[in-house]
């Protein structure tokens, strides 16, 4: 009777401690071709009231960036880095410099060049780190794959 107990409550501190995790971005992903041999992979971030993710262009020493891992295919092949709109540029005193962030949401883009007409996704994942006034979580990493489309 003793261990079932035990077992009971270590299994609710365990969905209680589950519970107690912060997210406060959603991502979400879409893809647009815009020629038979060419598309653009759309990544957006909807952020919280109060929080802000980083631009992918902090300097060493700054906040986690934002950053994106492609899974290398032969189905197509990456076309420069990932754009981003001019992020919010504001001195930060935790980390002694100025730092590139986004509010409220931000569509990164990658432009991809198509090698297969049967190209059916891009997989990748990408890493980000939230913050607001007063704190920051732990970086994230998030997997993805974005259909293509016919």
């Amino acid at each position: 009777m003793k261990r079932l107990f035990l077992a009971v409550t270590a299994l609710l501190i365990t969905i209680g401690a589950k519970a107690q995790i912060e997210s406060h971005v959603k991502w979400s992903y879409a893809a647009k071709k815009i020629s038979a041999t060419d598309a653009v992979v759309l990544i957006k971030a909807t952020i919280d009231q109060g929080w802000h993710i980083y631009s992918q262009n902090v300097k060493e020493g700054g906040p986690i960036k934002t950053s994106f891992t492609f899974a290398p295919s032969k189905e197509y092949a990456l076309v420069g880095k990932p754009s981003e709109p001019t992020p919010i540029t504001k001195y930060e005193k935790t980390f002694g410099m100025n730092v590139g962030y986004f509010e409220n949401s931000v569509v990164f883009q990658q432009k991809v060049k198509l090698k297969s007409a049967k190209a059916s996704a891009v997989k990748g994942k990408l890493e980000f780190m939230t913050c607001n006034d007063s704190k920051c979580l732990p970086p994230d990493e998030v997997e993805f794959s974005i259909p293509l489309g016919k």
